[in-house]
């Protein structure tokens, strides 16, 4: 459970400091800036105010980093929770399609209770993944363990299936869909441009082949299948 006294610009921070970090890299005063539209100055005086907390939510080195605590985690994990069942249940109980709901899960995560989460998560089966194929955080907020990896370092004759779309573009998820290409869709790689590292694609449910640049291939995440 999230402690009540976090605002939700604390809660945000705390999203991209888990997201930025997912790697094992610190997140930069930088890279923060630009995932939250915020001046540089702006967000160093948040990281030492969420350092300086009682007990501390990030732990902040200037020339490192931010790195969440188990403190901070746990509250990251909380609204990622509860950002990823929305969407969810945005998807399947009201219709939404999967580009509309990041926006409206962005608004409602912060305000939602812990009942209503438990709500939400018995109504859908307690989902495990989200309509973009993003795990979601246990309710004893652990993120569940996955093998998946970027589409580009797949090899070449490999079959594999779609697990995630790391996107919140809505024109980009509104493409992919057009393509074909969602969580549990099956594909293979068939060439890789030498000089560009464009993908062809081949997709067996269309029977059919499309050639991918690096700047989507790169939000596509799969995992290995043993061809049929």
């Amino acid at each position: 459970m999230m402690p009540k006294d976090l605002t939700e610009s604390i809660e945000n921070y705390l999203k991209a400091i888990y997201e930025l970090t997912s790697a094992g890299q610190p997140a930069s005063t930088s890279s923060l800036a630009e995932r939250l539209n915020i001046k540089p100055a702006s967000v160093t005086g948040m990281i030492q105010h969420l350092a300086d907390v009682q007990p501390p939510l990030v732990e902040y080195s200037k020339h490192r980093g931010a790195t969440l605590t188990a403190h901070g985690e746990r509250a990251a994990l909380e609204v990622i929770r509860h950002h990823r069942l929305i969407e969810t249940y945005l998807v399947e109980a009201l219709g939404y399609s999967w580009d509309e709901v990041h926006e409206e899960a962005c608004r409602l995560e912060h305000v939602i209770s812990e009942d209503f989460e438990q709500r939400i998560a018995a109504a859908l089966g307690h989902p495990q993944r989200d309509p973009h194929g993003d795990p979601i955080p246990t309710t004893e907020l652990v993120m569940p363990a996955d093998s998946e990896f970027p589409l580009p370092a797949l090899e070449i004759g490999s079959a594999a299936v779609v697990r995630r779309v790391k996107a919140s573009n809505p024109a980009l998820l509104r493409h992919l869909k057009g393509l074909g290409i969602i969580p549990g869709a099956r594909l293979s790689v068939q060439a890789v441009s030498e000089f560009d590292r464009n993908l062809t694609v081949h997709l067996p449910a269309r029977n059919a082949s499309l050639v991918l640049g690096a700047a989507i291939s790169k939000h596509i995440w799969v995992d290995l299948v043993e061809e049929e």
